[in-house]
């Protein structure tokens, strides 16, 4: 009966060893982050998969909506797409420009008249002026072009006298050229001239008609006289 015993309370002990030892296994398994046999499997959770659908021909669509975990992007207009702009990279198209107003006839012997006469002062100048005798407006281009008596070339003209703007005649309205006979005395010798051609020109410096005048008695010219520009008063025209 005692050998029974003894029999049973080794069973026991082996029992006791077997469970302690499955006991510990478990543990040691869990403490390394390995599974024991059997256990269920802990899943991690999966990204969140783009949003699709189906688009108006029965396709699949997919949404931009950016997946877990990545940065956020911004959409960058293609070039020429601008705000403002018409899509094609081109800047929108501006209105065509007016026509441009038709310019000013020129004032010629036909719708006007030349005359030239005296001054007191410069000395040595004459004062040419140009009448609109039309019945509208007319306009004194650049410089009269002048031939005393019969010179092959025409009179120097005075750059430096050029105005700021044409000088526009109303019907009755005058325009006025100064005429410098003489440069610096004993320089050349003068020539004495009897008549002067007055040649009116259009806004391409062209010919418009051939005035002859008469000039004061003993009017002399040397080379280096010069005519001016048509100026809006006398003042300005005898000033140079």
């Amino acid at each position: 009966m005692r050998t029974n015993r003894i029999r049973t309370i080794a069973v026991a002990a082996t029992a006791l060893v077997a469970a302690l030892s499955l006991t510990a296994c478990g543990g040691e398994d869990k403490a390394m982050g390995t599974k024991p046999a059997g256990a269920a499997d802990t899943a991690t959770p999966a990204a969140t998969p783009a949003a699709t659908g189906t688009d108006s021909t029965g396709g699949t669509t997919q949404s931009d909506a950016p997946k877990a975990g990545e940065p956020e992007t911004q959409t960058v207009p293609a070039e020429g797409k601008h705000a403002g702009g018409n899509g094609n990279g081109k800047k929108p198209e501006t209105a065509p420009n007016e026509k441009a107003a038709p310019s000013i006839p020129a004032c010629t012997p036909k719708n006007s008249t030349v005359k030239v006469s005296s001054v007191s002062r410069p000395i040595n100048h004459l004062l040419l002026t140009v009448t609109n005798t039309g019945s509208t407006d007319c306009a004194a281009y650049y410089a009269p072009f002048l031939r005393f008596d019969d010179a092959q070339s025409v009179y120097p003209v005075l750059d430096d006298s050029k105005p700021q703007a044409v000088v526009t005649l109303s019907p009755g309205q005058e325009a006025y050229a100064g005429i410098a006979l003489l440069g610096e005395p004993g320089q050349n010798e003068p020539v004495k001239s009897d008549n002067l051609g007055v040649i009116m020109v259009d806004k391409n410096n062209e010919s418009k008609g051939e005035s002859t005048l008469k000039l004061p008695a003993e009017t002399y010219t040397d080379s280096l006289g010069f005519v001016t520009y048509w100026q809006s008063d006398v003042e300005n025209a005898l000033m140079f």
